[in-house]
């Protein structure tokens, strides 16, 4: 019998001690060390691998064939779009978001097209039985008879089903669920995680199934379980949203296959959810005409212009350091914004508290948002709205020069299309391209040029 030995593994960043510790000295985490037992010798080097070819040997790269493998597409565009096209063939691809959010209603979806387009497809979940399941699927409107259901947990069982059914596409919910029978710690634990999915990738490779896998994500809103998950599969993408709000964003923010920080709307219906095919209407729709600070920027999420309000509240503070605070952009942008408008521009913003938000739950991240921001304080600050037919693109560099931004032609043809007349953008960015007719695209040069184009002044 093999002998067992215990060790304790860090549940954040999998680092492992032969002793507890409050502290993990790896990722400075408390009280995240778990005792495990491993077991050592062949017990411990015991695995299993289903379906997996021979040893292949290495080969010359320019003997190697070039094949553009065809894409499994859904119906949804929206899903298709965030994966660069489409459906990998023995691809890993990883979701994560809140509970709740519509994880498994969206991949019940995705199956259920897949399914309606004769392909196999199995749906493994481990959070709930198959007539749970089933529940969902009739609300959602699944009929196909090539989508099967199976709720279990011990790989090695799911590993066989998919040895015996040879399923074009497989769902397992979730990862955290998903335990091998030969490690001793709980599912969920760091091991677990790490194995589980190494032999979910094995299948994926070997077999050429495409395998979407649920993780569960952490209060700070990151995949649970070690980093090493997120490098091991070929995608990952959050699926994002405010539980009172209707709209859900799929972002990609690792892909293998395509662009990165790709995003997908989608709307929450009672029958599943609905994607929306022009996300900009939906950000503006609400937006109020004539109110100081507020100015809308065209913002690139991976390869699509986004059209999003910024909002600013600029008020007189009654404490002795004014609060800076902001939702949907990096809170370390605000302070230095308003003190580029305080040396280069003169606004006394020292004594005020300052209050951003980006309309409709966006996170936006980009440099180009600099200049929609500033301009959303000054009018906030100065009371003096922006005009309703405005766009306002443009880095801010801390001497208040407006520096160049990428993809402008799609940034104003996307502004074009929703009926916006004016683009006040870098000046360095109108050579080489020609504007659409009906959209002024003017070119400024510093933070003073922008404020006297946008407000006037």
């Amino acid at each position: 019998m093999a002998k067992r030995k215990t060790k304790f593994v860090c549940q954040e960043c999998g680092y492992e001690s032969a002793r507890w510790m409050g502290k993990c000295p790896g990722c400075n985490n408390w009280n995240t060390l778990v005792e495990e037992i491993e077991a050592s010798g062949s017990a411990g080097k015991h695995t299993f691998n289903i379906g997996s070819k021979s040893a292949g040997k290495p080969e010359k790269i320019t003997t190697i064939e070039s094949q553009k493998e065809p894409r499994i597409t859904t119906a949804m565009k929206e899903f298709n779009r965030v994966l660069g096209g489409g459906i990998v063939p023995g691809s890993l691809v990883l979701i994560g978001g809140d509970p709740g959010i519509g994880k498994s209603t969206l991949l019940l979806q995705i199956a259920s097209q897949l399914a309606d387009k004769q392909l196999n497809v199995l749906y493994i979940s481990g959070e709930e039985s198959t007539r749970q399941t089933k529940l969902r699927a009739d609300r959602l409107g699944v009929t196909s008879d090539l989508l099967y259901v199976l709720s279990e947990t011990n790989l090695f069982d799911i590993a066989k089903q998919i040895e015996e059914i040879k399923p074009s596409f497989v769902v397992v919910d979730s990862i955290q669920t998903i335990f091998r029978e030969e490690i001793s710690s709980a599912p969920g634990s760091v091991s677990q995680v790490r194995e589980s999915t190494s032999e979910l990738m094995k299948l994926a490779k070997s077999n050429g199934i495409p395998i979407f896998i649920v993780g569960h994500v952490t209060k700070e809103g990151s995949i649970a379980g070690p980093r090493l998950l997120e490098h091991m599969v070929d995608a990952v993408l959050y699926f994002e949203g405010e539980r009172h709000h209707s709209y859900r964003i799929l972002r990609g923010v690792k892909n293998r296959f395509g662009s990165t920080n790709e995003m997908g709307i989608f709307e929450m219906k009672e029958e599943g959810l609905r994607e929306v095919m022009n996300p900009s209407e939906i950000f503006l729709e609400e937006r109020s005409q004539g109110a100081a600070g507020s100015t809308v920027v065209a913002s690139m999420e991976g390869t699509r212009p986004v059209l999003v309000e910024i909002q600013a509240l600029i008020s007189p503070s009654s404490f002795g350091n004014p609060r800076r605070m902001a939702t949907g952009v990096d809170n370390n942008r605000v302070p230095l914004l308003m003190a580029v408008l305080e040396k280069r521009v003169g606004l006394m913003l020292q004594n005020q508290d300052a209050y951003i938000k980006v309309a409709g739950g966006v996170k936006l991240d980009e440099p180009a948002i600099d200049l929609a921001i500033a301009v959303s304080i000054a009018s906030s600050f100065r009371d003096q709205p922006t005009k309703g037919e405005d766009i306002f693109v443009g880095e801010v560099g801390l001497t208040g020069e407006i520096r160049r931004v990428s993809r402008i032609e799609q940034r104003v043809q996307e502004a074009a299309k929703l009926g916006f007349k004016r683009v006040i953008c870098p000046k360095k960015n109108l050579d080489g391209w020609t504007a659409p007719k009906g959209i002024e695209v003017i070119g400024v040069d510093t933070v003073q040029e922008a404020l006297k184009v946008g407000l006037g002044q």
